[in-house]
């Protein structure tokens, strides 16, 4: 195993229902040094685990293992901590809790404190949901959170985002094998309907205009790349756990919670770290005019958008330009 386990215990949730024996899973990179203050948190993206957020952890990065503490909290969810796939009856597969990110974050930080000692942290980053977390990190904890850079990713779910998952979540459940999340094998032809409905916000128009699946991805066809990009990607996970994730992701809000209780303004504003908000030019579901009204409501930020046509998935770190960008402006950030 290449990660450890924070024995939650029992939760409750934002949802009614709790989360029993309730295990979140974490890596770390570097070590903690003697004042305790070189921590950095580094949530996981959507569907995604610890392994995925690797390509922005190590030496000569502004990750770097041998300056900072990086600890790697993984969603509930994802099939690594508590998820449909892991928890026993009756709270499995398709009886397994909503979880809101809210709900992520507050365990993040039991881990974080109780479990680490770690009472300031240098840096709370993520992409996509990823920055969903970081986001909620500094509103929740805004004396704790010193620096923050979500990256392609919103303080809260708009309605458009909310209606891209409706999307994936319908084609992948319309499959016969689904059975309400009890099923038998896992619904393969939803999966590939639902990586098929993805296909179609990740990457910019003109991403695909300029053939660059096939130019810089390598990919035979467009055909080629639709099967093997993307339905290879959601046929790697298991159903509930992606029903689960396209839950959280589409209820997460910085102000639906009992600190704000849906003052979305107000949530903002209580954000006191000084912060890089960088959303992608060609995201089709976190635009920039989403960012610059966040950042319009935070007293200690700036809006940073980084120039790509690789879309949502800049920064998923396919493109070395996009990733020195993260990087450049992550280094900026912890230099500051």
């Amino acid at each position: 195993m290449d990660h450890e386990i924070f024995e939650a215990g029992d939760i409750a949730l934002q949802s009614g229902r709790m989360l029993r024996n309730a295990k979140l899973a974490y890596k770390t990179y570097g070590k903690l040094n003697a004042k305790r203050d070189n921590a950095i948190v580094y949530p996981t993206w959507f569907a995604s685990t610890h392994a995925d957020n690797e390509w922005l952890i190590g030496p000569g990065k502004a990750l770097d293992p041998s300056e900072y503490f990086i600890v790697v909290p993984n969603s509930f969810g994802n099939g690594v901590s508590s998820s449909p796939s892991n928890q026993p009856a009756p709270n499995d597969r398709g009886r397994f809790p909503n979880v809101t990110v809210y709900d992520n974050v507050v365990q993040q930080h039991r881990l974080v404190t109780e479990h680490l000692g770690i009472d300031t942290l240098r840096l709370v980053t993520g992409w996509s949901l990823g920055a969903v977390h970081a986001f909620h990190w500094a509103a929740l904890y805004p004396d704790m959170v010193q620096r923050l850079l979500p990256f392609q990713g919103a303080a809260r779910a708009s309605r458009h985002f909310q209606v891209f998952f409706a999307g994936v979540k319908a084609a992948l459940q319309a499959d016969a094998e689904w059975r309400e999340g009890f099923y038998e094998r896992q619904p393969e032809r939803g999966l590939r309907a639902a990586g098929r409905v993805y296909a179609g916000w990740g990457f910019s128009q003109k991403f695909l205009r300029d053939r660059l699946d096939i130019e810089q991805l390598g990919f035979a066809s467009l055909e080629d790349f639709l099967i093997e990009f993307w339905e290879g990607w959601l046929l790697s996970k298991d159903a509930n756990n992606l029903v689960a994730s396209l839950w959280t992701g589409q209820h997460g809000d910085i102000a639906d919670n009992p600190v704000y209780r849906g003052d979305f303004v107000a949530a903002l504003s209580a954000i006191k770290a000084r912060a890089i908000v960088m959303p992608s030019s060609s995201d089709l579901y976190f635009p920039p005019e989403d960012s610059a009204f966040e950042v319009a409501h935070m007293p200690n930020a700036e809006l940073r958008v980084l120039p790509s046509d690789w879309g949502h998935l800049a920064g998923k770190g396919l493109h070395e330009p996009d990733n020195a960008f993260i990087d450049n402006a992550l280094r900026e950030l912890l230099a500051a």
